[in-house]
C-alpha cells in the first residue's frame, strides 16, 4: 500500500470584542444587507473583488472571490443560525489559489449597551498545512471588524 501524506491540522479558538456607537439593529444590518456587508467585508485597498454573492438566511450561502498580491482567494460561507439583532452563526472555508487552507465556525453576538452595541466575535478554526494560521486569521478579522463602522450609516 502506498504511503499516504498526512495533512496537519491546527485547531484554534479566538474571541474579538468591539463596541460600536450604533444600536444592534444597525450593526446587524451591516451583516444582513449585501451592499453594506460588501463595503466592510470584501472591499479594501489590498483586494480587487471579483465576486460577492450573499443569501443571508439560515441555510443561505455567501461566496466572495478576490485578487490581491498573493493571488486569488475565495471564502465560502453557510449561515447556520440567525437571530435578528442578536446573533449570527456561520461556517466558512478559505481557499488560496485553489488550495483550501482553513475551515471555521464563527459566532457573532450583538449585545445592547447604553451607548450602542457590544459585538463579540468567536471563531473556532481548523487550519490546514500551509495555512495562514490562527494569528493571521485573528488579525484579519480584527481589521475587518475595525472596518465595519463604514457600513453603520443610516
Amino acid at each position: 500500500m502506498p504511503e499516504q501524506s498526512i495533512r496537519a491540522v491546527h485547531h484554534h479558538t479566538f474571541v474579538i470584542e468591539r463596541r460600536y456607537p450604533a444600536p444592534p439593529e444597525r450593526v446587524f444590518a451591516a451583516f444582513a444587507d449585501p451592499a453594506k456587508k460588501r463595503r466592510w467585508f470584501a472591499e479594501g485597498e489590498k483586494a480587487n473583488v471579483e465576486r460577492f454573492e450573499t443569501d443571508f438566511r439560515v441555510g443561505g450561502r455567501e461566496h466572495t472571490r478576490f485578487h490581491f498580491d498573493g493571488g486569488a482567494c475565495e471564502n465560502d460561507t453557510i449561515y447556520l443560525d440567525i437571530r435578528p439583532n442578536q446573533s449570527i452563526v456561520f461556517v466558512y472555508t478559505m481557499t488560496l489559489n485553489g488550495n483550501r487552507f482553513s475551515s471555521s465556525q464563527a459566532t457573532v453576538e450583538l449585545l445592547p449597551t447604553e451607548k450602542g452595541t457590544q459585538l463579540i466575535f468567536t471563531e473556532q478554526g481548523a487550519y490546514f498545512e500551509g495555512a495562514d494560521g490562527p494569528k493571521i486569521r485573528e488579525e484579519g478579522w480584527s481589521e475587518l471588524l475595525n472596518q465595519l463602522p463604514t457600513a453603520l450609516g443610516n
